[in-house]
């Protein structure tokens, strides 16, 4: 079985052989990839000095749970709520690349700690524009997904009505009562062109507010790629962890292209055999999605497939 980069997918030599097409764009992003980096560093560090003191992240420092099970095993624990941190009287505590509300980072402020601040550059970057926004009177409508911890501490550092938008049947009410003091930004995970869908439902209605696309470049090439691959190929394997929004956000854009899409967390979610008219398989992952688990489900569908 030949493996090919997305770049070359055109260059394939003969057509009874499976070839692979491997996304560019698979795996850690850049923000993620500093965050999980930061706690392992942090690690080595206090076993260099054979420091005690307590590792935390104020929750899961991204969403793979591999990843997470790893760092609990060399000591990391998980702050789950405000109640938690309060009860911490000395400790590391990494903010995840999701960020947080303005008053957790006012609350860690004010406690004996020491604080690793690995909010994502493009995450912190929607904050700031919320919070000058909001100031400035315009209510906060913010495209993504209800409960998610990005879209959580977003709307914590809003200083004024906040509506979260995830679908355009909701952008659709919402438009029918907003007015133009309004600003629209978004999850840096969604969408893409579900975003564009939800802008233009505004423009409609003659919105004349403030429009900030910030979804992360990252997000965008690694939908977009996704998205050409999946057109092209006869089965298409998405990897990542069932928490993960951005995953999720590819499984959605793959399904459309190609209806052999396969959904895994890790090797074992692999399906026994694929169908038999399979000779292109595509391979992407999520960005909270480590190198090692695409090469081992790579290595496995050359061998096996």
């Amino acid at each position: 079985m030949n493996i090919i980069t997305a770049q070359n997918a055109g260059f394939c030599e003969t057509e009874s052989e499976k070839k692979i097409i491997i996304a560019k764009n698979a795996g850690f992003c850049f923000g993620v990839r500093r965050a999980v980096d930061t706690v392992y560093d942090e690690i080595a560090d206090q076993a260099r000095n054979a420091n005690k003191i307590p590792i935390y992240t104020y929750g899961l420092i991204i969403h793979n749970m591999e990843v997470v099970k790893d760092l609990e095993a060399k000591g990391v624990k998980i702050i789950h709520n405000e109640d938690e941190l309060k009860a911490i009287s000395h400790g590391t505590v990494i903010i995840r690349t999701h960020g947080v509300a303005k008053r957790i980072h006012q609350l860690m402020s004010g406690l004996n700690l020491n604080i690793i601040d690995t909010t994502c550059p493009y995450v912190r970057r929607i904050h700031q524009i919320v919070e000058k926004e909001s100031r400035e009177g315009r209510r906060i409508i913010i495209t993504g997904n209800l409960g998610h911890p990005e879209v959580e501490g977003i709307t914590g550092w809003a200083e004024s009505e906040v509506f979260v938008v995830e679908s355009e049947q909701d952008a659709r009410i919402l438009a029918e009562k907003i007015d133009d003091n309004a600003c629209i930004v978004s999850q840096t995970t969604f969408n893409y062109n579900k975003f564009q869908d939800i802008v233009d439902i505004f423009m409609e209605k003659c919105y004349n507010g403030t429009i900030v696309n910030t979804i992360c470049n990252a997000t965008e090439e690694r939908q977009i790629e996704t998205g050409r691959i999946a057109k092209e190929v006869d089965a298409m394997i998405v990897i990542g962890d069932i928490h993960s929004s951005n995953t999720a956000k590819l499984v959605e854009i793959s399904q459309k292209e190609c209806a052999n899409t396969y959904f895994v967390q890790t090797l074992k979610d692999l399906p026994s055999k694929l169908p038999e008219t399979t000779t292109l398989i595509g391979i992407t992952a999520g960005a909270s999605t480590p190198n090692n688990i695409i090469e081992e489900v790579q290595k496995h569908v050359r061998i096996n497939f």
